[in-house]
């Protein structure tokens, strides 16, 4: 069969491992209101009615992180046990400790230049199929997602729990172009005796045709609960642990992924720095029309303040030659550490709105790293080689 079938899913706010992203952004977020310089590696893990918090911080200020913790449950909707989990009732436990001095030694440096928090390797795509340049498959399942979300929370679907994902697959030409929605999966938690005809048509009408229904046909096909129950949810049905959603949190498994996880890093931790750099970077050169699709890889020694290597991979759709194209970039844009979190912003608290439906493809002024601030500038600077190049 002509083609190719490519899949990617995504998980609401009320997921075992999103509740716990969201806690560690949530507490790396309100140590960097008092301190833009807090030093933050925070973990959660949850299960059933017990939440551990661990980690790391070295701040000038102590924060009781179980009173923020609590308050993220209870934005969330965990309200009552039989949702999975009762943000008053429920255990929380901590363990947190002061930053590895050794660590501090390669990032904390003279002059105020910082070297990179950890070894890494780091990716950061961008594709022209999506007005966001991102995949199709991940930002549809992030839509019917945030959709399935947001009747809950205005009550127009009043017997929805927190817990759910969604599951797109689309059909691409041999081109690598988008043609039509294969299947979709929609699992959402739900209050008990909801029969499931009903539970069907509602989401139907209310969750997949209102967020990405233009996309959907007769071909179609459909899965809501394919189980047929979905009540016990949450962490009352899995554990939950921060960071094991890194492709929900990046492009749906389109691009590669170095491994480390985003959430509950300040941005001293090029795990998530330089991965918005790379996208940042990716998305530039796609919408400067350089390239269709555009891959960015670093690699980072911890310590050291300059990358190891930068890669350009646009898998043959650059309009440019690669080697021109890697001068201009090794020109406009700057990979040390200490360069990104000026460039892009992130000593401020905004990251726990990352920690749900996805780190790119957003429109939030928060997201600095989606900006294309840089386009006519690698535009001028291309016109300007070609010009260059006719004179000879």
């Amino acid at each position: 069969m002509d083609g190719y079938l490519v899949t990617a899913e995504s998980v609401t706010e009320g997921h075992p491992d999103k509740i716990c992203d969201q806690i560690s952004d949530g507490i790396l977020d309100e140590y960097l209101v008092h301190d833009p310089n807090a030093r933050v590696a925070v973990e959660t893990l949850i299960s059933k009615n017990t939440v551990v918090i661990a980690g790391e911080i070295t701040a000038n200020v102590t924060l009781d992180v179980a009173t923020i913790a609590r308050s993220i449950l209870k934005e969330i909707g965990y309200i009552e046990e039989v949702a999975g989990l009762d943000f008053q009732k429920c255990m929380i436990l901590t363990n947190i400790n002061n930053q590895s001095p050794d660590i501090a030694l390669g990032v904390q440096k003279e002059n105020e230049q910082l070297g990179a928090g950890d070894q890494g390797i780091i990716y950061g795509y961008a594709s022209d199929e999506t007005e966001n340049f991102m995949p199709l498959p991940i930002e549809l399942a992030h839509e019917i997602s945030k959709q399935l979300a947001k009747v809950r929370k205005n009550g127009s679907v009043w017997w929805l729990y927190p817990d759910g994902k969604s599951q797109v697959t689309v059909k691409y030409n041999d081109q690598g172009h988008p043609l039509y929605i294969d299947s979709i999966v929609l699992s959402a938690q739900h209050r008990e005796n909801i029969e499931n005809g009903y539970l069907h048509d509602v989401l139907m009408e209310d969750v997949l045709y209102r967020s990405i229904g233009q996309y959907i046909t007769n071909e179609t096909r459909i899965h809501i609960n394919p189980t047929g129950r979905f009540i016990v949810g949450g962490p009352a049905a899995d554990t939950g642990l921060t960071g094991r959603k890194i492709m929900v949190d990046t492009y749906g498994g389109i691009a590669r992924h170095g491994g480390g996880a985003f959430s509950g890093k300040d941005a001293t931790k090029v795990d998530r720095s330089a991965a918005y750099m790379a996208r940042y970077v990716a998305k530039n050169i796609v919408a400067a029309k350089l390239a269709k699709r555009c891959e960015v890889s670093i690699a980072y020694a911890i310590g050291k303040e300059e990358p190891e290597a930068i890669t350009i991979n646009t898998f043959q759709t650059e309009e440019i030659d690669l080697r021109i194209l890697q001068i201009i970039v090794d020109e406009v844009f700057s990979f040390k550490p200490i360069d990104i979190i000026k460039q892009l912003d992130l000593c401020r608290p905004r990251f726990k709105k990352t920690a749900t439906y996805g780190h790119f493809g957003r429109q939030e002024k928060e997201f600095t790293w989606e900006r294309l601030d840089k386009v006519p500038i690698l535009k001028e600077m291309v016109s300007r080689i070609h010009t260059n190049s006719s004179l000879k």
